[in-house]
């Protein structure tokens, strides 16, 4: 690989999600690994720079994380401008970002998923939580980071949860809670890597848990039988592909208590940070993280 040949890289970084300090942590990553491979790179926050002078780069890698840098806008201004970027398309980036629509599409193709409800204000709370059960999660349909997000373990609390979840999007929905097991799949072109199961310390993978605390295991070989790994791999990439996605990405499950999965959510611009799945799913499978960086840059369109 030679990033010398790529030209001019703007790593956009930062934003103004509530994700900005992730993205930050991942595009700093990701710009010390193109440089450290002799690439001509340097840093892009839209959020201080207008997307107007991305015209000077030939190429883009996306760091941002949340609404902005994941909804397919960004996307969308990118091809207008005719700059390859890393990532999925308009599509994939606006659908993947979009909890809601990710489970009409794979509910649609026959994929399994958790049972769920959208929740308005005028929702009857008692009637959602009667028909899903306890406990269920609630979250924004259209944020990352597990942002808003409330485990709701007692009876009476899926009001609240709803109102703590429309502060960060009007869009919310509550899910029933599948508790056998958190597992994630990290996607390289057309390649799934090896999966990794998540076992936080806190009550759930909450942000705290994935960016701050060092108690969160990630365990990788994940414990599965190989045949159904390789199985979960196989529908990971399926489900990826129905939202359009491309270049790479992450698709994340649960398993219940007898063992089957059921798709959570897709993610079109993984973390890249020293606590993110993407590079310890690259790292099992004998990447380094800068491969994986040029790797991904690579694959931009």
């Amino acid at each position: 690989m030679n990033a010398k040949s790529l030209g001019k890289i703007a790593v956009l970084l930062g934003g103004v999600s509530a994700e900005r300090e992730v993205s930050l942590q991942s595009g700093q990553g990701v710009l010390d690994a193109l440089q450290r491979a002799g690439a001509d790179a340097r840093p892009f926050d839209p959020a201080r720079e207008p997307l107007e002078g991305l015209r000077a780069f030939d190429r883009v890698f996306i760091a941002l994380h949340g609404g902005y840098g994941e909804n397919g806008m960004l996307q969308g201004a990118l091809e207008l401008m005719g700059i390859p970027y890393t990532g999925s398309g308009v599509m994939a980036s606006a659908i993947g970002m979009d909890k809601l629509r990710s489970k009409l599409l794979w509910k649609g193709a026959g994929l399994p998923i958790p049972r769920y409800r959208e929740l308005t204000a005028e929702s009857d709370f008692a009637a959602a939580e009667a028909e899903l059960g306890l406990p269920l999660f609630v979250k924004p349909a259209r944020e990352g980071s597990s942002v808003g997000i409330t485990h709701v373990t007692a009876s009476g609390q899926l009001k609240a949860a709803y109102e703590t979840a429309a502060r960060h999007d009007p869009l919310v929905i509550a899910e029933e809670g599948i508790m056998g097991g958190e597992y994630t799949v990290a996607l390289l072109g057309e390649r799934a890597l090896p999966i990794i199961k998540i076992e936080p310390a806190t009550d759930f993978y909450d942000y705290a848990a994935k960016y701050q605390r060092d108690d969160t295991r990630y365990l990788c070989p994940c414990g599965l039988p190989p045949e159904r790994e390789e199985f979960l791999r196989e529908e990971a990439k399926k489900a990826f592909s129905l939202l359009g996605g491309r270049g790479w990405g992450r698709v994340d499950f649960l398993l219940d208590e007898t063992g089957e999965h059921y798709f959570l959510e897709a993610n079109t611009a993984p973390g890249l940070t020293s606590h993110s799945l993407v590079p310890m799913a690259a790292k099992a499978a004998g990447i380094p993280y800068d491969d994986l960086v040029l790797n991904v840059l690579y694959l931009a369109q």
